[in-house]
């Protein structure tokens, strides 16, 4: 396996508005009422997922918020782009940055991350007695990790979407992957066969920003824990 990646961060503003990273799509609309209760008001179109801007005030100007794919968010953080974000936990145990500290759950974003296979052949074979398994994901080292916990090598295909195809195309047997509801799974003839995390969101900080800017990035994280409570 190999070590986490260490960013290259950038050196961390002091002076000029935090930046908070959000994640586009069903997360964005979830934690809506959160950053309402924080304190947190973007420009009306920061929602909107046909406006053209990716960066918008709000109406503190200490802080103004970006809008990136779930999977960025962390990155933006770890690199120190932005100071501050909310980000699904399984985002986190993919990249295992050490430049994020997560100190709150936000109970927002509930998933899972699960092994899934064709209805078919799940409970066909013991998986105790694999030596190696093809696997599609766009979770390698979540999986690989998963695997080689229990002695077997996962070969990895990586894809960005449309997981489910994979098993009925003889591509992969498994497949590993966020799950809500199951429909999808079950949609494309697809059981899950275990869970491997429950996720939910985080707010997240870059560490060295926490460090050159405490009291307000510490606000920020005593504003979410009061909206939590």
């Amino acid at each position: 396996m190999t070590a986490p990646y260490k960013a290259a961060a950038l050196e961390p503003e002091t002076t000029g508005p935090l930046i908070m990273a959000l994640p586009k799509g069903r997360i964005l609309g979830e934690c809506g009422e959160l950053l309402d209760r924080a304190g947190v008001h973007p420009a009306a179109d920061y929602a909107d997922e046909s406006s053209r801007r990716l960066r918008f005030p709000t109406d503190d100007p200490d802080l103004d918020v970006v809008r990136v794919r779930p999977f960025d968010v962390a990155t933006f953080v770890a690199f120190g782009a932005a100071e501050i974000g909310i980000c699904g936990a399984d985002v986190l145990m993919e990249f295992d940055y050490p430049e994020i500290y997560a100190p709150l759950d936000l109970g927002i974003g509930v998933c899972r991350i699960s092994v899934a296979e064709p209805q078919e052949t799940a409970g066909s074979d013991d998986p105790t007695r694999w030596s190696r398994v093809r696997v599609a994901t766009k979770y390698p080292t979540i999986a690989r990790r998963h695997f080689a916990a229990r002695g077997v090598h996962a070969d990895v295909v990586s894809l960005n979407g449309a997981m489910e195809l994979a098993p009925g195309l003889g591509l992969s047997r498994l497949i590993v992957d966020l799950v809500q509801s199951g429909a999808t799974l079950k949609a494309n003839g697809l059981v899950e066969t275990e869970v491997i995390a429950n996720i939910t969101s985080r707010f997240i900080v870059n560490r060295t920003a926490l460090k050159t800017r405490p009291e307000a990035i510490g606000g920020w994280i005593n504003r979410f824990r009061t909206a939590l409570s």
